[in-house]
């Protein structure tokens, strides 16, 4: 079920002033959204990955929560803000895993060669979020396109539309970042040879 866009807005404006029945409507009306959308997220994890779709969504919405400033424009804004925060929930995740803090630099040992759970992903993953980040610092509007179309899975007419440029142009500076990011992850992995 796709959430009516007006509906959404208006309940948006209304959590923003502070109106907590209205955030409790927003939940119910893009849960399964946000779900599907979370599941578009976890289908590029690595196999064995411990955070579940429904926690990541749980996740977004404690963060959600404490996102006092955010003017909310309309429902593919929401949406967009969304992705981004689950976005920062797995490298969050992803940094966590890695870290020799958190076990990250333990050898994994498999029960059985079915149950390998290998690091690399997140290691993967938090790669290309730090060129995205670079890429960021060069040109903003490519780096949400990124973020956008690739994490948030959304198409290139509601990216155009969030960012309120044509479709056109979304689909040339899609191409040019991922080009730039290819090379930029060619060459990192480059220098730790």
């Amino acid at each position: 079920m796709v959430s009516a866009a007006p509906e959404l807005t208006k309940l948006l404006n209304d959590w923003q002033t502070g109106d907590q029945a209205a955030f409790d409507k927003l939940i119910t009306l893009v849960y399964d959204e946000l779900h599907q959308l979370a599941h578009r997220y976890m289908r590029r994890e690595r196999p064995g990955h411990t955070l579940q779709t429904t926690a990541l969504v749980d996740e977004l919405f404690l963060r959600l929560v404490e996102q006092k400033k955010i003017e909310w424009k309309n429902r593919t804004h929401f949406f967009a803000v969304a992705a981004r925060v689950m976005r920062h929930v797995l490298i969050d995740y992803a940094r966590c895993r890695v870290s020799p803090k958190h076990g990250g630099d333990a050898v994994h040992v498999p029960l059985d060669e079915g149950a390998i759970v290998s690091p690399a992903r997140s290691e993967d993953l938090i790669e290309v979020d730090d060129a995205l980040v670079r890429l960021a610092e060069i040109d903003p509007r490519k780096a949400q396109i990124v973020e956008l179309r690739f994490f948030g899975g959304m198409s290139v007419e509601e990216i155009a539309e969030v960012l309120e440029i044509a479709a056109i142009t979304v689909k040339r500076e899609w191409q040019r970042a991922k080009a730039w990011l290819y090379r930029e992850l060619c060459e990192e992995n480059k220098t730790d040879l």
